[in-house]
């Protein structure tokens, strides 16, 4: 399972150069993102008529980096208050910018924004777009540091051997006991065939494995959700098809990831305490029959590497 992200973090020599030195990051290319022009060279991006931004698109395992630490580590890298200026290098090319391939990936980039810009008393001007086109540099831009070892890099050499050493073990260790978890609901799983009582054990499982503020089921009856089996505190009974992020999720057919559910429209507030969620969809013959619904206490609790695991153990 592999993700992609697109940064543009001033000159890519040097941005690429860091981003490589960070575990879980399987492939880097640099090149030009969001611009109005067809196959660009460096010599025409360079005369900043082109719209295009100087660009590292990264891949990354997700079971071993998030894409919020991914975020973390590249503002280190930037000055997000700088506009069309990164160190010494000035004009629209070296814009900072994050670029989504994946429409999922912007409620991770919009919580991460915010949290940044905590730290700031001026704006943040960091673009964010979905990315409309993508051409990859010359050769000889390609690992250019990694070539040229004397050749210039605007960004200083300890951040290098900091991203070398900042490793996500916070995901590693979650990556690991999803794998321990879903070993023993295949145990608990064979032979059973009452869907109640293995939802009842999973909810279980899975709510002291992670000591997550909610667990549990709710199953399609007709035209709504009804509650199932839940480890947590007393919820919501019914859910209407397309309302909050459990309808969402019906509606839309898919796994969804709110980082802060005060900024999901239409939440419903079951409980006041719950700050991030996720819902995955078990469909059964090509037809949904229940969703895993998970609520933490805390923001940001969930991300690609649940829904990897989730996905897996709920696979038909």
């Amino acid at each position: 399972m592999t993700k992609s992200l697109y940064l543009a973090a001033g000159c890519f020599w040097g941005a690429e150069h860091f981003f490589k030195q960070i575990e879980g990051i399987t492939f880097t290319e640099v090149g030009f993102a969001n611009g109005n022009t067809a196959n660009p060279t460096y010599k025409e991006v360079y005369t900043d008529t082109t719209g295009f931004a100087e660009t590292v698109h990264i891949e990354y395992d997700p079971l071993k980096v998030s894409i919020l630490f991914l975020l973390e580590m590249y503002f280190k890298a930037i000055d997000p208050t700088s506009l069309n200026k990164q160190g010494e290098d000035e004009g629209t090319r070296y814009r900072t910018g994050i670029y989504y391939a994946d429409p999922t990936d912007l409620p991770f980039i919009q919580y991460a924004l915010a949290e940044e810009s905590k730290k700031y008393g001026l704006p943040l001007v960091v673009e964010v777009l979905p990315l409309s086109n993508f051409y990859r540099a010359e050769d000889y831009h390609q690992d250019y540091l990694n070539v040229n070892p004397d050749g210039y890099c605007h960004l200083p050499i300890e951040l290098f051997e900091y991203a070398r050493k900042a490793k996500d073990e916070a995901t590693v260790q979650k990556s690991q006991r999803y794998a321990l978890a879903a070993k023993q609901l295949k145990s608990i799983a064979e032979g059973e065939s009452d869907a109640i009582a293995l939802m009842a054990n999973t909810a279980a499982l899975l709510h002291e494995t992670f000591q997550w503020w909610w667990t549990g089921f709710y199953r399609v009856v007709d035209s709504e959700l009804i509650l199932g089996p839940f480890q947590g505190p007393v919820a919501c009974m019914h859910i209407a098809f397309g309302k909050g992020v459990c309808g969402t999720a019906w509606q839309e057919g898919r796994t969804l990831i709110v980082p802060d559910v005060e900024e999901f429209p239409g939440h419903i507030a079951c409980s006041a305490a719950s700050r991030s969620e996720i819902v995955v969809p078990i469909m059964r013959q090509g037809k949904m029959v229940a969703e895993l619904d998970v609520d933490s206490q805390h923001l940001a609790t969930f991300d690609h590497c649940d829904q990897y695991w989730l996905e897996q153990i709920f696979a038909e």
